[in-house]
């Protein structure tokens, strides 16, 4: 039999039983999803933060995302970033930047190229240019994660994981 849900996502019982919240997964006390793309959650997060004109935004760690935060932080679209560690799960704190009044916004976009679907590689020959070399491409390489123009004077390609501007 298959009990009704509330819009707050508890189960409706029969009396007698004990309430209790139906959670996929429990993480530290902390209700946890999982992720299929995780990149994408992180450049959504900063997307979303951005727009709203938040000063941080918090994401969960992994190496790829620090990677990706350490390029930010290189090309200057970001204020800076601290990696805080919450019991066994680390966090990214990301501040962003923005222009003299808060209005004026550093990152204007972030698009997730590469995807878990459809997967987007390049040569060092067909290295996209984001804007006319204005933007940023990050690039997955055997050499690391790296920007376009790295990739460029390295002479490697790899698969395209998104673009900044």
């Amino acid at each position: 039999m298959r009990r009704p849900f509330s819009e707050s996502g508890e189960v409706f019982h029969e009396p007698g039983e004990e309430n209790y919240i139906k959670q996929s997964i429990r993480r530290g006390g902390k209700q946890f999803m999982t992720m299929s793309d995780p990149i994408a959650d992180m450049l959504t997060r900063i997307r979303n933060a951005n727009t709203a004109k938040h000063d941080t935004v918090d994401v969960p760690s992994s190496k790829m995302k620090l990677a990706i935060a350490n390029i930010l932080l290189d090309e200057g679209y970001i204020e800076k970033y601290d990696i805080v560690e919450d019991g066994v799960f680390k966090t990214i704190h990301i501040t962003l930047k923005y222009g003299a009044d808060k209005n004026e916004k550093v990152i204007t976009g972030l698009r997730r190229i590469s995807k878990p679907g459809l997967r987007v590689y390049a040569n060092s020959a067909d290295l996209p240019r984001v804007l006319g070399g204005l933007g940023t491409a990050i690039i997955s390489t055997n050499h690391g994660v790296i920007t376009d123009k790295e990739a460029r004077k390295l002479g490697v390609g790899g698969e395209v994981l998104c673009y900044i501007w």
